[in-house]
C-alpha cells in the first residue's frame, strides 16, 4: 500500500498536487516560526518533501 499513489485520478490536475506538498510545507513554516516546536517542523517538512518527491519527482506520466 502506498502512502501517496501518484497515479491516482484525483491527482491528475498539478494544483492537487501542489497543494498537497504546499499544505505540509507552510504548516512546518507555522510551526518553526510562531509556535517554535521544531519536531512538528521537521514532521511536517518530511511529510511535504515526500508528497513533492512523489507527485512530481518520481511521477511516471502515463501514456
Amino acid at each position: 500500500m502506498k502512502l501517496l499513489d501518484p497515479n491516482d485520478p484525483f491527482f491528475g490536475k498539478t494544483w492537487v498536487r501542489a497543494v498537497t506538498v504546499l499544505a505540509p510545507l507552510s504548516w512546518a513554516a507555522v510551526e518553526f516560526l510562531y509556535i517554535r516546536d521544531p519536531l512538528w517542523g521537521v514532521i511536517f517538512t518530511a511529510a511535504g518533501a515526500y508528497a513533492a518527491w512523489v507527485l512530481f519527482l518520481a511521477r511516471r506520466s502515463e501514456k
